[in-house]
């Protein structure tokens, strides 16, 4: 592993499901992945060893499918499903790419991806392979944000980099009012006492518990992630 070029030795980055579809209605936009690939390559070339965590709602949302009368379980456990069809498209379009990738699932499917085993993670991250993590934590009735907390957490990275599709934490949602201003920074307490919507309540519970920031940031703009890796003022940083 090359020594990083950044102030950061290994963040953990979450990139969710819906992002992937582009203007899509469904599915992977290969546009928006090439996107992707092309920041995470940029970003794996300054030595930060880099985790990924991804959503599945693209394909499936356990969620809405639970509260439409299905068994909430059950259609986790198809999310989770879907999450290691995006994770297993992030990993071969990373390969093409010339980035090593390996994938490790929380569910065994042991004929198409290898179960998460946390020393295994952490030595492909040592050895500067990208770590897709997927179906999220095994668990039905917890989000893939939760799931980028907690293995954040176990990976002892440095920060959890939230991309999404606006960039930063905003005082009020942009795209309604136009004299909302995005927060450099802000705590943990302050974002809760606005209720600032960062994660969900159990994942910004345990980054908080565990004092490992969230770094909020657009992943459609050209060059944020590795903006964010520089230390540059990119996105929103929360923090204890």
């Amino acid at each position: 592993m090359n020594e990083s070029s950044t102030p950061y030795k290994r963040v953990l980055l979450k990139l969710s499901g819906e992002a992937l579809m582009g203007d899509d209605d469904y599915g992977i936009n290969q546009a928006v992945l090439q996107g992707m690939v092309g920041q995470i390559e940029r970003a794996a070339s300054l030595g930060t060893e880099l985790a990924v965590v991804i959503g599945g709602g693209n394909i499936f949302r356990g969620i809405a499918l639970g509260s439409t009368g299905m068994d909430r379980a059950t259609a986790d456990y198809m999310g989770m499903l879907a999450t290691v069809m995006n994770a297993l498209a992030l990993q071969d379009a990373l390969r093409q790419a010339g980035v090593p990738a390996r994938v490790q699932s929380a569910l065994k499917i042991e004929q198409v991806v290898e179960p998460y085993i946390r020393p295994k993670a952490l030595r492909y991250l040592e050895e500067g392979k990208v770590v897709i993590f997927a179906a999220g934590t095994g668990n039905p009735f917890f989000t893939t944000d939760t799931a980028a907390a907690l293995r954040g957490a176990e990976m002892g990275v440095e920060v959890v980099l939230k991309a999404t599709k606006v960039d930063g934490v905003y005082s009020a949602d942009p795209m309604i009012d136009r004299s909302a201003t995005r927060y450099r920074t802000i705590s943990f307490d302050e974002a809760i006492g606005r209720n600032l919507k960062v994660m969900d309540a159990t994942a910004f519970a345990l980054c908080r518990d565990q004092k490992l920031p969230i770094k909020v940031f657009s992943i459609f703009k050209d060059g944020a992630l590795e903006r964010v890796l520089r230390g540059e003022d990119e996105g929103t940083l929360v923090h204890v």
